[in-house]
């Protein structure tokens, strides 16, 4: 009973092939239309084949069929099992021809080599209608060998089928011979091509989802850089002007003068973060960075030496002075911090160090790299080529180190001219 159930679960895979192949066709179908209306080009390349579109081929076997049932055949009983055989192992190998690793598993070569054998034993037996049977193999072998194999295959199936021809039927093997070898290659060019053109698909739609998924990422970065910044220098200079509201008013009102420009800069950059245009400027983030932390009763230095800078390397050095300043006035409790920007050969380093006793990554260290911000900082220096460390300082405090590659045009523009 064990071929029983075989036979049941093959019939049973066959109906859930033939349901997801007309679910398939109706999406389709839908997708035509609404591109129709729409006046579009639709993009949906319709239901991947299956075996089905090659089901119809088995109609050319009907001259042998006619010829079993006017008992114009020989023996019928033989050419009955023979055409019942073919045929559903035709039908066998067409529909696991569709799926990879069906196509290539050693069951499916072995019904292709018993295809054979029942192809060239019913034509050398009866010959007339029953020679077109090679051209059904040919199909078959088309679907099943695809590769650089299929040219030889190709060319043996189209001589055993002329030599098999030529034994029965004479000049007209000819007609035998050509329509094996263009079943044979035609199937497996536009089964190939097929396959090609829905990889290819997949992969555009694979980048298109990772294009989008580096967006969104290089979004969110940016945003909580700008409202992680902006917000702690607000929160600074709200309790600054708290604390000087009793005794000097005055101060108190420069500093809430100070929180409306930082609003309002905030608004700007978010606009403009939004819709993708932001670069920032080093010199501007450097300016902010003395009046956050002066702000916080940090007394800030900051050193600049080196050639200039392209404006992509300012932009993200201008994001690690945000972060780590930020940083450095919300977790450090640090007096005193230095920035220092200055030119090493072909690399251009930034360092800002706090002499605090809190811990400036937020969330503590991480593989050298601390919170949200400095890890998001990291991927961004590393896709330019540069890196980013942070971590306590030896001499205390914190410390974060950006060096990023100084670029070749750079080194140009500052190098000493011969007279």
């Amino acid at each position: 009973m064990t071929w029983m159930r075989g036979i049941t679960c093959q019939l049973q895979q066959w109906r859930a092939a033939r349901t997801q192949w007309k679910a398939d066709m109706a999406e389709f179908k839908t997708a035509q239309k609404e591109a129709r209306r729409k006046g579009e080009h639709p993009e949906h390349p319709g239901p991947p084949p299956t075996g089905f579109s090659l089901l119809p081929w088995l109609l050319m076997g009907m001259g042998s069929f006619s010829n079993l049932l006017q008992g114009k055949t020989s023996n019928p009983w033989i050419g009955g099992l023979g055409l019942f055989a073919f045929n559903s192992l035709y039908i066998y190998v067409v529909f696991r021809s569709f799926v990879k690793e069906k196509r290539q598993a050693v069951s499916t070569l072995v019904a292709l080599v018993v295809m054979g054998l029942i192809t060239c034993g019913l034509a050398l037996g009866y010959g007339g209608s029953w020679l077109y049977f090679f051209p059904l193999l040919g199909l078959a072998t088309g679907a099943v060998v695809r590769g650089p194999r299929l040219g030889q295959v190709g060319l043996a199936l189209t001589a055993l089928a002329a030599a098999v021809s030529v034994y029965r039927a004479g000049w007209d093997a000819i007609n035998v011979a050509y329509g094996t070898f263009l079943s044979t290659m035609v199937t497996a060019a536009i089964l190939s091509l097929s396959e090609a053109v829905r990889e290819l698909r997949a992969a555009r739609e694979e980048l298109a989802r990772r294009a989008v998924e580096k967006e969104r990422m290089r979004f969110s970065r940016d945003l909580h850089d700008l409202l992680g910044h902006t917000l702690s220098v607000i929160v600074v200079k709200s309790e600054a002007a708290r604390r000087l509201a009793p005794r000097d008013m005055e101060a108190a009102l420069g500093q809430i003068t100070d929180i409306e420009a930082v609003g309002r800069q905030a608004l700007t950059e978010i606009r403009e973060a939004v819709t993708g245009y932001r670069e920032g400027s080093l010199a501007t983030e450097l300016d902010r960075a003395r009046s956050a932390l002066s702000a916080a009763d940090i007394d800030p230095v900051v050193r600049q030496s080196g050639p200039p800078l392209t404006p992509q390397n300012e932009a993200l050095l201008g994001w690690v002075v945000r972060e780590a300043v930020t940083n450095a006035v919300r977790h450090s409790r640090a007096t005193r911090c230095e920035i220092t920007l200055d030119g090493i050969l072909d690399r251009v380093r930034l360092t800002i160090a706090d002499d605090g006793t809190g811990d400036s990554s937020a969330t503590g260290p991480a593989e050298g790299v601390g919170g949200t911000g400095l890890k998001g900082l990291t991927e961004r220096l590393a896709v330019a080529g540069g890196s980013l460390r942070a971590g306590p300082s030896p001499r205390g405090g914190f410390t974060v180190t950006a060096e990023l590659p100084v670029e070749a045009a750079d080194l140009a523009a500052t190098a000493p001219r011969e007279p």
